[in-house]
């Protein structure tokens, strides 16, 4: 027997349940390292007014003094925290199916005058989940994926873009607005940055990691880095570099002869992973030429500075429209609504190599 309208919706509820409400990264076209990562610390936030405030601290207003005897205290008074707004940004993909097709498949939608509802054969069940499961499949991926690369840029080619990675953690720290604040007069508020090192000599990109490091924990008491992710040429200097500044020592057993297994297994900083994320040479392969590739960067992240919130109640909702009167046309799709918020810059750092 036909479909009616109503079981072509609740196949599609089914199968939106089963692909998409679980976010399987792993069954996208390749591995979304950061936006995973972002998911995985992710903080659901109101934003009242329109905006999420992050609290900065810019200054101690310090009325440090020094005394002796009988000399006069002096107090003062203290304006030291400063709101960090940030806005949040909607993304939505979607897709249709249209009746003629669907008859085409061996699907017929009906619509019972008597008001009886019929029901579809197993055959036509089958159809339909097929046909919904690799729909909401290849409507999530995509979906997915752009969100991962405007979460690594800076929100510029598109004024309905998320301002991501490229802006808060900054290949030039001291230039732009982020979060209200001006980074160029506001110097607490820069993020480290040391881009175009050389690698003709060994140990240069591991001094490089060292100072860059040490530069996050400078100020603030958040600590060092907990992620670090990088493109594959930097992957690859780093290798390098590990491998001319350390000594590899090879145990040779009694009889047997040996096995050598050249790989690198993992990179580590600091017991931290190096992770590689193919994210970040595609994005290069998209933009073309520019001025600091992201095949070469690495980035230094900690999670408690830097935090990926949905708008409560409106990450990677289902959306399922009603039939316009004129078509006879079924539409779904999936709708975010997001930021990207930090409220300590100088916990993060960026460097790539020349």
């Amino acid at each position: 027997m036909p479909l009616t309208p109503q079981e072509l919706q609740n196949a599609a509820t089914y199968n939106f349940q089963q692909y998409a409400d679980g976010e399987p990264v792993d069954q996208i076209t390749h591995k979304l390292k950061v936006y995973d990562w972002f998911l995985s610390h992710k903080k659901p936030a109101s934003f009242t007014g329109g905006v999420f405030n992050e609290k900065v601290r810019l200054s101690l207003d310090s009325n440090f003094q020094r005394i002796h005897g009988a000399d006069q205290l002096e107090f003062n008074s203290r304006d030291t925290y400063r709101p960090a707004p940030y806005q949040h940004y909607e993304a939505f993909d979607g897709f249709y199916l249209v009746e003629r097709e669907l008859v085409d498949r061996g699907i017929t939608i009906t619509r019972n005058s008597d008001g009886k509802v019929s029901g579809a054969t197993r055959e036509e069940a089958q159809i339909i989940v097929d046909v919904m499961k690799e729909n909401w499949t290849v409507l999530k991926d995509g979906l997915q994926q752009n969100l991962a690369y405007d979460m690594l840029r800076d929100g510029t080619h598109d004024t309905k873009a998320v301002p991501g990675l490229d802006l808060l953690v900054s290949t030039t720290p001291a230039v732009g607005t982020i979060g209200g604040l001006d980074a160029s007069v506001i110097t607490p508020w820069q993020n480290y940055a040391n881009m175009g090192i050389s690698t003709a000599t060994p140990g240069n990109l591991v001094d490089a990691m060292e100072i860059a490091t040490r530069a996050t924990i400078t100020k603030g008491k958040r600590g060092a880095p907990d992620a670090y992710f990088c493109g594959s040429l930097f992957l690859d200097a780093l290798r390098r570099d590990a491998r001319a500044t350390q000594d590899l020592h090879v145990s040779v057993p009694g009889s047997g002869g040996v096995t050598l297994d050249p790989s690198t297994k993992a990179i580590h900083w600091g017991g931290v992973p190096v992770i590689w994320d193919p994210t970040f040479d595609a994005l290069d392969d998209i933009l073309g030429a520019i001025t600091y590739p992201w095949k070469k960067r690495c980035y230094g992240l900690n999670s408690k500075a830097i935090t990926m919130r949905p708008v409560r109640g409106r990450w990677m909702q289902k959306v399922i429209p009603e039939p316009v009167y004129n078509r006879f046309v079924h539409y779904y799709g999936m709708h975010t609504d997001y930021s990207i918020t930090t409220d300590q810059r100088s916990s993060h750092f960026v460097i790539s190599i020349a």
